[in-house]
């Protein structure tokens, strides 16, 4: 709840315009909704797991700044 409300916080002070988020729940479709529209970006990092489809309608965009732990380094 606490990453909830600094996402609105932060959209609401116009304290930045892209936040990048590090989950992939539902719980923060309320927020990254809010943020969007406010005109906020939402960059999504669910560091390689599953993400939530209704997620998927509230973010701008996914990245990973990790490489995959799953690929083998062959």
């Amino acid at each position: 709840m606490r990453i909830g409300l600094d996402i609105a916080s932060i959209t609401l002070k116009k304290q930045a315009d892209t936040i990048i988020l590090v989950a992939g729940d539902a719980d923060f479709v309320p927020a990254a909704k809010l943020a969007r529209r406010e005109g906020v970006k939402i960059i999504l990092d669910p560091l390689w797991r599953s993400v939530a489809k209704d997620l998927y309608e509230h973010i701008d965009g996914v990245s990973s700044g990790f490489p995959n732990p799953s690929k083998s380094n062959d």
